[in-house]
């Protein structure tokens, strides 16, 4: 199989799982226990820690490892909103983000927290999918709590201005938390110079272990309190109890530092086998369109593809060709669910939303295998269309 779905997940990098593994066999100790084994498996993983904040330019007691973002997502926005001495009742978010924190804005406003969507710019703008400055300063207001913005979409690739929103929500007193699930490792994250005041991010999409996340809880220029959602033996400071995974957070740190030690060569591959890609299907199949913003290093990940189809639903594609692994634009069958959200949130209609299918290029992805994708992806969707006749 061509693997072209490096947004969903990605392969663990094989220097990764090396890191890895002898944390699972040889030094297998308890981290939280007082014997040699313990101690040494602390020491490993807290040396670890201290990597993964100095790549992320963050204080080494602001990281509190997790399960995964959605994990983070929602010990950041709950965590922050449900803190006892959090009085404020307005809570903003975008409409593009991913469900880990629509969801929780939503179970929010059932519990009587006022909402607030922020549309992006659409389709056919260059920055389309990236959030309206505008609408979001107008949204923000003395009684917002905490806006939540995601760094890099999963479905179109688009790079919010982190900085710029930074700005707009301190300047009336509201906190900032970003799912950075997508943008770290792939492209520079730093925690301080962007200002954030939480960041959630996971092993799995940056050629990591699944199940390891982390959540950035503060940095040096303001403190931040959480009222935590899991309790029960008090480790992480409290903020998050449980047993802590050794081999799982040194997986990651190594991860990380690959990724960081790697990034400006990855950002120039990855991005010209994406636009290969592009070129050679939009030569051969008339009519592709091209779903979010322009290609370029400020505005869309060098990997991201998401394009619609003149005729053929993204999904019907996807089973023509079992042999490449992407993603159809909508959730999951055309037939049984809306389409994606967020492609509608571009002011993209919804027959072109199911039309829509998205590609991730990724590490381990050479020009052969885009070269066959492309032969593959164009005879499939020929036989479709002779189907249709």
């Amino acid at each position: 199989m061509i693997y072209l779905d490096n947004h969903a997940t990605t392969r663990c990098d094989p220097r990764v799982v090396d890191a890895m593994v002898p944390w699972l066999s040889e030094h297998y100790g308890n981290p939280h226990s007082s014997h040699s084994l313990g101690v040494e498996s602390h020491q490993a993983m807290e040396k670890a820690v201290c990597q993964i904040a100095g790549l992320l330019n963050a204080p080494v007691d602001s990281v509190v490892m997790t399960s995964g973002a959605t994990e983070s997502n929602n010990l950041a926005i709950r965590g922050m909103c449900l803190h006892p001495r959090q009085k404020r009742r307005h809570i903003v978010t975008v409409s593009t983000e991913h469900p880990a924190v629509l969801d929780v804005f939503a179970d929010l406003q059932g519990s009587g927290f006022r909402v607030t969507h922020v549309p992006v710019q659409p389709n056919g703008s260059t920055n389309a999918g990236i959030v309206d400055l505008g609408q979001l300063e107008e949204a923000i207001d003395d009684d917002t709590a905490l806006v939540s913005v995601m760094w890099a979409n999963n479905e179109i690739g688009a790079i919010a201005p982190m900085r710029d929103i930074a700005g707009l929500c301190h300047d009336r007193g509201a906190l900032l938390h970003s799912d950075a699930t997508q943008a770290v490792g792939r492209i520079p994250v730093d925690m301080l110079d962007a200002d954030i005041d939480l960041l959630s991010a996971t092993a799995h999409k940056l050629y990591g272990p699944k199940g390891t996340g982390l959540l950035v809880v503060g940095n040096s220029n303001r403190r931040v309190r959480l009222n935590p959602q899991i309790v029960g033996g008090g480790q992480q400071r409290g903020i998050r109890s449980g047993t802590m995974n050794p081999a799982g957070i040194i997986g990651m740190a190594t991860a990380m530092q690959l990724c960081n030690d790697e990034m400006n060569d990855h950002h120039e591959r990855v991005a010209r086998l994406r636009d290969h890609l592009w070129v050679t299907l939009n030569s051969r199949i008339e009519g592709l369109r091209l779903n979010g913003p322009e290609f370029g290093p400020e505005r869309r990940l060098p990997g991201n593809l998401n394009l619609a189809l003149p005729a053929i639903e993204g999904q019907a594609w996807m089973s023509a060709v079992p042999e490449i692994a992407f993603s159809s634009g909508s959730a999951c069958s055309a037939a049984h669910t809306a389409p994606s959200h967020v492609l509608t949130a571009l002011e993209i209609d919804e027959s072109a939303a199911r039309r829509s299918a998205r590609f991730g290029v990724g590490r381990f992805n050479h020009v052969d295998d885009i070269e066959a994708a492309c032969e593959m992806l164009v005879e499939g969707h020929a036989k479709l269309l002779a189907l249709g006749n």
